[in-house]
């Protein structure tokens, strides 16, 4: 499997999205700055790592929307290209429209770091296939900007298409319907603020992200 990391200025978790590819695949992955162009050809999959991309200074994944590579990850995920954006990646998603609704401050204003109970809302996407419905499993967490929203149409929608891939069993920011994570209608692109990168030894405190990625080579 053909995979890639973007990097922009900020990015720190760019290094763990790279070990769980690679720990996965048997490959390393292509990592794509920001500034660049054009993505590698034949790519399975596209990771938007988490991180502060420049500094979060004016809104959360905002200035990283604009950045050149952008406009070839929007028309990979147009040819079905697997997407995956975790904490500012998910934020960035919502920012360029490849994925609904925005992500705001945290309910208590406080940044939020830990471990967390979700909730596997759907099973049926490439990138939750190797959990089961309903099925309890924990990420961590760290995030100041990750209090999901999004109107009653939208959220609607969401259910009825079966998109939401995660909910927080005990909503730690006050999100909108306890989302932790959500799918775009064609099911090939992810948005979460939980980090399953940093769950994928249980050496490490856990492993319930590691079957996100086996998912991925489907």
């Amino acid at each position: 499997m053909k995979s890639a990391v973007l990097v922009f200025p900020g990015s720190n978790c760019d290094r763990d999205m790279a070990v769980a590819l690679e720990t996965v695949t048997g490959q390393k992955p292509h990592m794509v700055w920001h500034g660049d162009s054009a993505l590698p050809d034949d790519l399975d999959i596209i990771t938007i790592p988490g991180g502060f991309s420049y500094g979060d200074y004016l809104r959360s994944g905002a200035m990283a929307s604009r950045a050149n590579i952008i406009g070839s990850v929007v028309q990979a995920a147009e040819k079905g290209v697997k997407i995956l954006g975790v904490c500012n990646g998910f934020q960035i998603l919502t920012e360029i429209g490849l994925l609904p609704g925005a992500l705001m401050r945290n309910e208590n204003i406080e940044f939020i770091c830990k471990d967390v109970a979700l909730s596997v809302g759907q099973n049926r996407s490439v990138f939750t296939s190797g959990y089961a419905k309903d099925e309890t499993i924990t990420i961590p967490v760290a995030h100041h900007d990750g209090n999901y929203f999004a109107d009653d149409d939208c959220l609607n929608d969401l259910e009825d298409r079966d998109q939401i891939a995660f909910r927080y069993t005990d909503n730690v920011n006050g999100s909108v319907r306890n989302i932790a994570g959500i799918l775009n209608e064609r099911g090939n692109v992810l948005g979460m603020m939980p980090h399953p990168e940093r769950a994928i030894d249980s050496k490490h405190g856990g492993s319930d992200g590691l079957r996100l990625f086996e998912s991925l080579l489907g």
